[in-house]
C-alpha cells in the first residue's frame, strides 16, 4: 500500500479547499441577477404606460417589449442554473433536501447537462434577439441594417451548430463509457 508522505497530504488538501475561491465568483452571479432584475424592472416600468398609449397598429412595439422581459428572465433562469448547479458541483453540497421548493434539476445537474442548458439557454436568447432585430424591419423609420442582421443571424446559427456539436459529443462519449453487453 502506498504511504502519503506529508507534503503530500498537505498539497491534496490546499488542492481541495481551494474549490472555495469559486464561491465569491458565485456570489457575484449573485449580484448579476439583481443587476438582472433592475433592468428587468425598469423595462417593465417603461413598457406599460407606453403599451396603454399605443393603438392596434403599434401592437408589435408590445411584442417587442414582451421578448425583452422574455430575454431578460431567460438570462436570469440561465444566471440561476449556473449559480445552483456550480456550486453544488464544484464547490459544496447545498442540503435543501426536505424544502418543498428545492428545484427538481438541482443535484443531479453535471457538468454536461449544465453546459447543454447553458448552451440550450444561449440559443434561445439568441432567437429571442434575432426575431427582436426581424421585427424592427416592419418600422418604416428605422434604416435596416443588413451587416448587423447578417451577423445576428450567423452568430445566432454558430450557437446551434454548437449546441448541435456539444450534443453529439455528449451522445458520443455516452456510448463510449457504457460497457458493451455481449
Amino acid at each position: 500500500m502506498h504511504r502519503r508522505n506529508l507534503l503530500e497530504t498537505v498539497l491534496e488538501q490546499a488542492l481541495f479547499k481551494s474549490r472555495w475561491l469559486l464561491a465569491p465568483f458565485y456570489l457575484g452571479l449573485v449580484a448579476s441577477l439583481a443587476m438582472l432584475l433592475a433592468a428587468f424592472a425598469a423595462e417593465l416600468i417603461h413598457a406599460v404606460p407606453n403599451a396603454m398609449r399605443l393603438s392596434e397598429v403599434d401592437s408589435e412595439k408590445v411584442i417587442l417589449a414582451v421578448l425583452g422581459l422574455i430575454d431578460l428572465s431567460l438570462a436570469g433562469n440561465l444566471v440561476v442554473i449556473v449559480i445552483f448547479s456550480g456550486y453544488y458541483n464544484f464547490v459544496y453540497k447545498v442540503h435543501t433536501e426536505n424544502a418543498e421548493d428545492r428545484p427538481s434539476w438541482m443535484g443531479t445537474l453535471d457538468f454536461s447537462g449544465l453546459k447543454m442548458k447553458l448552451i440550450g439557454s444561449i440559443v434561445a436568447i439568441s432567437a429571442i434577439s434575432l426575431l427582436r432585430a426581424f421585427m424592427t424591419l416592419t418600422e418604416h423609420d428605422v434604416p435596416v441594417d443588413e451587416p448587423r442582421l447578417r451577423w445576428m443571424l450567423m452568430l445566432h446559427l454558430t450557437f446551434v451548430a454548437s449546441g448541435l456539436l456539444f450534443a453529439a459529443m455528449d451522445w458520443i462519449g455516452n456510448r463510449a463509457e457504457k460497457p458493451k453487453e455481449h
